[in-house]
């Protein structure tokens, strides 16, 4: 009976709080622990393949009317090579292929040298089989990668050129076409050997309609240009591949930051779009998804 009163059934037992705050903190740890384990794996292995296809407009002064309603398809930085997976690469191709764009434009990077200093000749050959073709034209620029060691070997841009040209896919190093009325110029690589400069634009007839790809973005910001007032396509930046929520990427391989990514209005009425690229040269995204990009071409009635 005496241990009965001394030790009541409904007496609440006092917690250690030590006990309680150790509890909390292996969970928090726990939960910590696994957060960081999601985030890693969507980091590595989600979102460099979670592709985008960005839809956008693309007014043209002076369009044709033959091109009005039709699509361009803006593809970058593919990387083929160690670090991209071709079937990856292919199955992307695959699903634009199926939207039978008009225009094909490339703007640059279809590789990164091995891991020995090579250049992966018959993965590129293999992948490239699967490159959407256009329905008009199917075109592209250099971009640095492609001049192989140190961004300088003209041997390797010309294999990866006549590897690109065997696929059907034209390369303008400092030239135009074009497609159906509409004058395409591409500008080869801003930091490989062969850059055209203002030679590139220098004497064309800029009233009539143009549209120009030039991998690097900071070209935008070169007295180049000759008065040119429309659209001008780039890649480059991949968007940075990592991009804290609504701040601007910690890293990104241009001059001016501003450029990291999409529609960019320049203050003399030119519009650049950077294109955060298919590929990569490190497998890892967060927060910034490999994009394809859609351009339905209309006519510029602003000016």
């Amino acid at each position: 009976m005496d241990q009965f009163l001394n030790n009541p059934p409904n007496q609440l037992t006092k917690r250690d709080p030590s006990v309680t705050r150790r509890k909390w903190l292996k969970t928090l740890v726990g939960a910590g622990v696994a957060g960081a384990a999601a985030l890693g794996y969507y980091t590595f292995r989600i979102e460099p393949h979670w592709v985008e296809i960005v839809h956008r407009t693309m007014p043209i002064r002076n369009l044709p009317a033959e091109l009005e309603g039709r699509t361009l398809l803006q593809i970058s930085d593919i990387h083929i090579g160690d670090d991209v997976d071709g079937s990856f690469l292919i199955e992307s191709f695959r699903r634009v292929s199926d939207m039978q764009p008009d225009v094909v434009a490339f703007t640059g990077d279809f590789l990164t040298l091995h891991r020995d200093g090579t250049l992966p000749v018959s993965k590129m050959e293999a992948v490239l089989k699967h490159f959407p073709r256009g329905k008009l034209a199917t075109i592209g620029i250099f971009g640095n990668h492609d001049y192989g060691i140190n961004w300088s070997d003209i041997r390797a841009a010309n294999v990866v050129k006549r590897t690109a040209e065997d696929a059907g896919i034209d390369i303008l190093r400092n030239r135009s076409q074009t497609v159906a009325g509409l004058q395409v110029f591409g500008f080869d690589d801003y930091w490989g050997p062969n850059f055209g400069g203002a030679s590139v634009l220098a004497g064309a007839d800029l009233t009539l309609p143009t549209l120009v790809l030039c991998h690097n973005p900071d070209v935008v910001d070169l007295p180049v240009w000759s008065g040119y007032r429309g659209w001008i396509l780039s890649g480059h930046t991949h968007g940075g591949q990592c991009k804290p929520p609504f701040l601007r990427p910690p890293m990104l391989p241009i001059k001016n930051k501003r450029y990291a990514s999409g529609e960019i209005q320049l203050e003399d009425g030119r519009r650049l779009y950077v294109n955060r690229a298919l590929g990569h040269t490190m497998k890892v995204r967060f927060n910034v998804r490999p994009e394809m990009t859609v351009f339905r071409l209309v006519r510029d009635e602003s000016v």
